[in-house]
């Protein structure tokens, strides 16, 4: 089956590897723009630019994907499904109607639909996660399901180890829904649960809360993002590992200071002490 592939993350990255490696290896790959990344704010390619080019994919990087030239493109691929996964942007009319559009969505649908499933999964305490493949509509994640695989959330798993996980599993069960064609069926929208974008405050670790629910968000956000403490000049300590201590405290392991390298917390605090 030609396919064609809308991704830009790590994740989507991974899916798309494995993708390329089947029968339905994409006749094109959109993806968004180069963005300034780094302390250096160097203009970087997303994941899926590179490894599209690693693999001489056909790529193109649109401002918009909901333009007549990108559909127009599509069709020039004689796309017969557009796969999705992490892309980033909203898909809109006519591009959503225009093509079969095939998502491939890390949660237990309807459970934590959204921009951050993943990190949410974690941070709730959920014992387990998974990827669904689904139709994209225009409601967000909201289209009907063919494929759901569960995957166990382990107590020392943090969204590094989650997420390679659940990339294998996203692709084997987009393959085989492209080999199958299974049927579709609508999600329960009384279970559906949203997973909104991860911001400043949710990165933002508070000192009263729980030890448990600050050491799942440390979990969660490592190592893409990061979780953090405020210091008192108002800059912020970041927060790489952590644990909670017998006494039910939370005991931080690994650091990184303002402008600095990660480091063990103990020698962040013998640094402060002797000074």
């Amino acid at each position: 089956m030609i396919t064609a592939f809308l991704g830009t993350s790590a994740f989507a990255a991974g899916v798309l590897e494995r993708l390329a490696a089947s029968e339905h290896r994409p006749a094109l790959v959109v993806t968004r723009p180069d963005r300034p990344a780094g302390r250096g704010r160097v203009l970087t390619p997303p994941p899926v630019a590179t490894l599209a080019r690693d693999l001489q994919l056909d790529v193109i990087q649109p401002e918009s994907v909901n333009t007549d030239e990108v559909r127009d493109m599509i069709a020039g691929a004689a796309a017969e499904v557009v796969v999705v996964c992490s892309f980033g942007a909203l898909i809109k009319e006519p591009l959503l109607s225009a093509f079969e559009l095939v998502n491939v969505h890390p949660s237990l649908l309807p459970r934590w639909r959204g921009a951050a499933p993943v990190e949410r999964a974690i941070m709730a305490g959920d014992e387990q996660t998974g990827v669904s493949i689904m139709r994209v509509t225009e409601e967000l994640d909201a289209g009907p399901v063919c494929l759901a695989e569960a995957e166990p959330i382990a107590p020392d798993d943090d969204y590094g180890s989650l997420a390679a996980r659940l990339e294998g599993l996203g692709a084997r069960l987009l393959v085989r829904a492209l080999d199958e064609r299974p049927p579709w069926v609508e999600q329960d929208e009384r279970g559906a649960i949203y997973a909104d974008k991860i911001t400043a405050e949710d990165r933002t670790l508070d000192p009263e809360a729980p030890a448990e629910v600050n050491e799942r968000i440390v979990r969660a956000l490592h190592p893409h993002i990061g979780a953090r403490l405020p210091l008192p000049d108002g800059s912020f300590l970041g927060v790489h590992r952590a644990r909670v201590a017998d006494d039910g405290s939370l005991d931080l392991l690994e650091v990184q200071p303002p402008g600095g390298r990660p480091m063990a917390y103990a020698d962040y605090v013998r640094g402060h002490v002797a000074r």
